[in-house]
Parts: C-alpha cells; sequence; structure tokens
C-alpha cells in the first residue's frame, strides 16, 4: 500500500502527555489555592506546595513536546499531534512561569515576614 492508512500510520504517544502535563503544570498553582481555601487547617501560603509540581510538570510538558515534535519531523508529520505537543509546550512554559512567579511570592513573603520583622 503507497499511500498511509488510519491502521498503519505511526503514533505520537508523546504529544498527548505534553498536553496533559501542561494543563497539569497550569493548573497546579490555581488547585493548591482552591484546597486551602476549602480546608480550615491550612492557610493560603499551604499553597506554596503546589510552586515546585507546577515547575516539574511544566518541565515534563516542554520535554514532551520536544520528544514529538521530532517524531513528527522524523515521521514527516505522518504521526500525527502537531496541534497537541504545541498546545503541550506553550502550557508547559505557562506552568513553569506560574512556577517561577509563585517562588518569587514566597520569596518575598518569606524575607517581609521572616527577616524584616
Amino acid at each position: 500500500m503507497a499511500a498511509p492508512t488510519s491502521s498503519n500510520r505511526p503514533g505520537n504517544p508523546a504529544a498527548p502527555l505534553a498536553l496533559l502535563f501542561g494543563l497539569l503544570a497550569v493548573a497546579a498553582i490555581p488547585l493548591g489555592i482552591l484546597i486551602t481555601n476549602y480546608r480550615n487547617d491550612l492557610r493560603l501560603l499551604h499553597a506554596g506546595f503546589a510552586v515546585p509540581l507546577a515547575a516539574v510538570f511544566g518541565f515534563v510538558a516542554i520535554r514532551l513536546a520536544r520528544r514529538a515534535r521530532r517524531r513528527l519531523e522524523r515521521t514527516i508529520g505522518r504521526a500525527r499531534g502537531a496541534v497537541p505537543a504545541r498546545l503541550g509546550r506553550i502550557l508547559g512554559w505557562l506552568g513553569l512561569y506560574f512556577a517561577l512567579i509563585g517562588a518569587i511570592a514566597l520569596a518575598f513573603y518569606y524575607v517581609e515576614y521572616h527577616l524584616l520583622s
């Protein structure tokens, strides 16, 4: 058979995984804040534990998106998954930015309430 069909098309499992981890990276900090709002035994500062999670998920999403793009290049686009890989990369970077902003906020909190008081 000369033309690829849906049964013999190569897969690209890294693309949807990149999208999933990108969504997790972006949602980690808001979910941490939401959990601390509904739990009486937690303060908003406890949502800071979501900062490293957002960073790790973002980094994994970027790596998976890079892997998916390389597979797309090797298969000349037959592997599919260009859109999920692109969205995963964008969301991964956004999750890293959220983690960076959260880390800066936690550092300012520490300096203001522990070093300057």
